[in-house]
């Protein structure tokens, strides 16, 4: 017959115990940059299906993305780009059996974040170049 007696097991850890690290905040960051990219692919659907509907709701895509709202989706949309892309390299890099060290997993946690924006503010000034607006 089996003990009905509970056994005293140790309880997983919550989050409260743990200590905030900077690869335990890039890897919620690239979690939520993932889901940025779903929103900005929805975005950029919109824009092919006004392209393909005709002037009328282009007009009204295009109205939206100028709008300061647009361009801040657009922004961010960028930036989770940028970021989500720089967290797969360094998880390819890790794949490769690489980059374990404390020392060096911090340091491509802080170039992916700082990456990320560098990145975004780049694409947008080449864009906002080639548009003649700088």
């Amino acid at each position: 017959m089996a003990d009905t007696q509970p056994v005293s097991r140790p309880l997983s850890p919550h989050l409260q115990i743990y200590r905030r690290t900077m690869t335990m905040m890039m890897s919620i960051a690239h979690r939520i940059s993932g889901a940025a990219l779903y929103i900005g692919t929805l975005i950029l659907a919109w824009w092919l299906l006004s392209v393909a509907a005709g002037p009328n709701a282009y007009s009204l895509f295009e109205s939206f993305i100028s709008w300061w709202v647009g361009k801040l989706l657009l922004f961010v949309f960028t930036w989770a780009l940028m970021h989500h892309m720089l967290g797969g390299i360094r998880h390819f890099i890790w794949d490769m059996g690489k980059g374990f060290s404390l020392g060096f997993a911090n340091f491509m946690a802080w170039m992916t974040l700082v990456g990320g924006f560098v990145l975004t503010i780049f694409v947008w000034w080449i864009g906002y170049s080639m548009m003649g607006a700088m």
